[in-house]
């Protein structure tokens, strides 16, 4: 039997179950387990604050090693002091219990409303009702969701040393989504046989093309993190880093991220449409990270973009506080397939084909700076009345 998402790959399984954490209902504990000690590592959020179970994932992940991932959703774990690490110690004690794996094996998460304490009888009686199946991805990517509208999963499949290899993964987010981990959690798990030096190089490379490419509006929280867990069951000979296996791994880990991050921003608050930001042929790369970031978390651009105004001026403008070195006099812009600026001036453009494209549940702008051949890619959504 194939699972979705995180028990895509082989040696997993996951549940998710409604415990009452949200005052809503719902499903809102989710658990992932690898059938064997699996090869593990995460990416955790600059913020400075940190909730406690975030922090105890990053202590357990930095051994290489994981087996099982339980998260709730509904309360941060956040803000608590000495009360909040132990919460987190006491539900990954839980956990290990439940599910026969070493405490030190778990990495724990919480998602929802800061300063509030875990409801950790809730917790037990969640994991005590949790049966972990191949089916089970679904439900657990429904159970990390917060103000998310829709689950989220994507997998996908690649072929190293003759063996197939699979990567699946989950995430949440929806509101204060900006990159270096913002408020989303995601979960990949894999079969591949790869060691944890080639393991924590392939997710930071990935992170950076996909969940640190994204943004909703511009801010971070304290929650936040990806962790991915490897279970070698595929057969395939250990990938190292830098070798032909290891760039195959890599760009499907990235493809899988991609989509989820692409969710994660057609999702946000109120959005109506996905909104993807193209800068070409700038000076350097931390120009084009910088254009591109302007844009994306620029309020004017957003809303324009939800009135369906093909107000262009508000792009190049994003564009020119950035703090990015370029010629104004060389930009073109275009909305969709609609060119509207060349050489830093407006041109005629048919209006309606302009506002045929900002209508699209999917629009893109495309700038092209001639300045050089730097490019980069970040994924936003409009701001409506909803958010």
């Amino acid at each position: 039997m194939t699972g979705s998402g995180v028990t895509y790959a082989q040696g997993f399984t996951a549940a998710g179950v409604a415990c009452g954490i949200k005052k809503k209902g719902g499903l809102d504990l989710a658990v992932v387990k690898c059938d064997v000690r699996a090869r593990a590592a995460g990416i955790f959020t600059r913020n400075i604050v940190k909730g406690h179970s975030l922090r105890l994932a990053r202590k357990n992940v930095r051994n290489g090693y994981a087996q099982l991932v339980v998260i709730n959703s509904g309360c941060a774990n956040a803000c608590l002091g000495p009360r909040g690490d132990a919460d987190a110690l006491e539900m990954a004690r839980l956990a290990a219990n439940r599910f026969g794996v070493r405490q030190g094996d778990v990495l724990p998460g919480s998602t929802g409303v800061i300063g509030v304490p875990l409801p950790l009888d809730k917790i037990a009686a969640g994991l005590d009702e949790a049966i972990l199946s191949r089916s089970g991805g679904a439900d657990a990517a429904r159970a990390i969701m917060t103000t998310d509208t829709v689950p989220k999963e994507a997998q996908a499949d690649v072929t190293i040393g003759g063996r197939t290899v699979r990567i699946g993964g989950m995430a949440k987010g929806s509101g204060m989504i900006h990159p270096n981990m913002a408020t989303m959690i995601s979960v990949l798990t894999t079969d591949a046989a790869i060691s944890v030096p080639a393991l924590r190089q392939a997710l930071r490379e990935a992170a950076a093309v996909s969940y640190n490419r994204i943004s909703v509006d511009g801010d971070t929280s304290v929650c936040d993190k990806v962790l991915i867990l490897a279970s070698g069951l595929a057969g395939n000979d250990v990938i190292e880093p830098d070798t032909e296996e290891y760039a195959r791994f890599t760009a499907a880990l990235k493809s899988v991220c991609v989509r989820l991050a692409k969710m994660l921003a057609a999702d946000g608050e109120g959005a109506t449409k996905l909104l993807t930001i193209q800068v070409k042929n700038a000076r350097s790369a931390r120009d084009a990270y910088l254009i591109a970031s302007a844009i994306a978390k620029s309020p004017l651009c957003k809303t324009a973009a939800f009135g369906n105004d093909a107000n262009w001026g508000r792009l190049l403008t994003a564009a020119g506080y950035s703090g990015a070195r370029f010629n104004p006099e060389k930009v073109s812009v275009w909305i969709g397939s609609v060119k509207v600026c060349e050489n830093g001036g407006g041109l005629p453009f048919d209006e309606e084909a302009a506002l045929r494209e900002l209508k699209q549940r999917e629009v893109t702008y495309t700038l092209d700076f001639a300045d050089g051949t730097a490019s980069d890619t970040m994924w936003t959504c409009d701001f409506s009345l909803d958010y």
